[in-house]
């Protein structure tokens, strides 16, 4: 069974910063992608960021919702089997429940389907 245990939400004002991690197990992490998503309060669950993986012939891609463009980084490090999620100038309607997520395949265009717990962010203004 998949396990995704996310760490690092919390309260922080508009502009600040906060670094999400997830750790992963009990699957080869690095032949799928990974990629983070977020249900705000009283809404829907949106796809924020997804990573694909890399070898000696395809380089590490990442594809983001416009809305986070700019200000959110994500990265992995498959020695670990982490995924992160670097989220900058962060704005009010950030503040959400964010999942980290396992893909289908190792394409950056992959459905999800393993989730982890969810760590809150809020963000005040």
């Amino acid at each position: 069974e998949v396990r995704l245990a996310e760490s690092g939400g919390g309260l922080v004002h508009a502009g600040g910063s906060v670094r999400l991690s997830c750790s992963a197990s009990r699957f080869t992490f690095n032949h799928y992608a990974m990629g983070w998503v977020r249900q705000a309060p009283g809404k829907g669950l949106e796809w924020v960021s997804i990573i694909g993986t890399s070898s000696p012939y395809q380089e590490l891609i990442t594809r983001d919702t416009d809305s986070v463009k700019g200000r959110f980084t994500i990265s992995r490090d498959n020695g670990n089997n982490m995924l992160y999620l670097q989220m900058n100038n962060l704005k009010p309607e950030d503040t959400a429940v964010y999942y980290c997520a396992k893909g289908y395949s190792n394409s950056i265009y992959s459905a999800f389907d393993s989730w982890g717990q969810g760590t809150h962010v809020t963000v005040s203004s």
